[in-house]
């Protein structure tokens, strides 16, 4: 059935009512492929709220690489992971309004303005009380692992799932960074304890992840040093605090590839001493913390210059999972790999507190309408976006939904 988008940012009910049908941006099994044919505007039915469940009318929804994976079914499908469903409504970060609570939901009301965390964990899971819910054998990540993401009027979610909108920011400013922020958080601060006077290495620092890292090693006091692919990016950095930052560009044949005979791993060895020296001179001393998230390309790297006792940790590895490295640099010198995966409701509380009194902004680079879901994934799967995208959904433009002053979100032109 054909969707008017046009009305996108009417759904016809006051809070407290949900209407039969919305629109939402839809991956069927047998269409999955390249983003612009696997998601389509579908109407689907609004879901109802089970025990403590919200449904939130979505204002704003952020883009994530996820959802690339889920349009191609790749490396699995994301059915696999809710068979129960026949189809995904992706979406792993939002900004929005609670429109309908279920049974058993005392703190959260219709009407009350939210930022969405994504994690999900069954209440009936004994690691949820006491340990962590990432520990729990249910845990899913919401959009992704689940279906009822944010490309649509409205989702569904656990309560515990929402935190309080920052009202110096905007809906799409508010859409657009918990997913990233959030892991990030959970890795410095938690997983490895940073403190004032650390030397940390950030990969991809003006990307999605690296923005955060970058801002928390400056608010903690480490020193911060960010490898980038570009001049530009590198002056956002300057903007955001770093410490100093390298042109990946300049070190390229340290990149590990997979496969290299003994002459070319010996010069990308060379490359690799010679990249170690730079981060060195930057910081004054090797790391003793990388953040990891590229993988098969530059993890040797990070095992290789993080200084004995030092600890890289890894969150993602978009450059391939099947990792090469000489492991002898990890177990004479005593370093540790640390293992992180998003964060759990009370770190995403915390760092959402940074948010609301500025000393952590966002960082976007382009809004879309709710046209530009397809659109978006696309320039993300092509590697032509340049930061952060958010979508607007229930808001009719952007600018809206800030109540109070205070900093909101750097607009980049840069990002990765």
């Amino acid at each position: 059935m054909a969707v008017d988008i046009e009305n996108v940012t009417d759904v016809g009910t006051e809070p407290g009512t949900l209407p039969e049908t919305m629109a939402a941006w839809v991956i069927r099994q047998e269409r999955e492929g390249e983003p612009t044919d696997a998601f389509q505007i579908e109407e689907i039915e609004v879901p109802e709220p089970g025990a403590l469940e919200v449904i939130v009318r979505v204002m704003a929804a952020g883009v994530n690489y996820n959802n690339v994976w889920a349009a191609m079914g790749k490396p699995v499908s994301v059915f696999r992971y809710h068979p129960e469903d026949d189809h995904h409504i992706g979406g792993s970060d939002a900004s929005g309004i609670v429109w309908k609570t279920g049974p058993g939901v005392t703190k959260w009301k219709p009407g009350d303005e939210v930022v969405i965390h994504c994690n999900q964990a069954s209440y009936e899971d004994p690691e949820v009380h006491g340990f962590d819910p990432l520990a729990a054998p249910s845990q899913r990540i919401w959009g992704y692992e689940t279906s009822w993401g944010s490309f649509a009027q409205f989702t569904k979610v656990q309560a515990q799932q929402l935190i309080p909108k920052p009202k110096n920011l905007t809906w799409e400013e508010a859409a657009s960074y918990a997913l990233t922020y959030f892991t990030a958080y959970r890795m410095l601060i938690d997983r490895c304890d940073m403190q004032s006077g650390d030397r940390v290495l950030i990969w991809g620092a003006a990307g999605g992840l690296g923005v955060f890292a970058t801002q928390l090693s400056r608010l903690t006091g480490a020193l911060a040093c960010g490898i980038v692919s570009s001049a530009e990016k590198g002056a956002l950095l300057e903007q955001l605090g770093i410490t100093g930052w390298i042109d990946r560009n300049e070190y390229a044949g340290m990149m590990r590839k997979g496969g290299e005979s003994p002459d070319e791993e010996k010069a990308r060895f060379k490359e690799m001493r010679r990249f170690g020296g730079a981060v060195r001179e930057i910081l004054g001393d090797d790391p003793n913390i990388v953040f990891e998230h590229v993988g098969q390309a530059t993890f040797p790297t990070s095992v290789f210059v993080v200084k004995p006792f030092g600890k890289v940790v890894i969150c993602a590895a978009t450059t391939g999972y099947n990792l090469d490295f000489d492991v002898r640099y990890l177990w004479m010198r005593q370093k540790e790999i640390i293992g992180s995966h998003f964060a759990n409701a009370w770190e995403c509380t915390k760092a959402n507190e940074l948010i609301e009194s500025g000393e952590v902004r966002p960082v976007l680079w382009r809004t879309m309408g709710f046209d530009g879901v397809a659109e978006a994934h696309q320039l993300m799967k092509e590697n032509k976006h340049l930061g952060k995208i958010a979508i607007l959904v229930g808001a009719p433009e952007a600018g809206l939904g800030k109540t109070e002053e205070g900093l909101g979100a750097i607009y980049a032109e840069v990002g990765a």
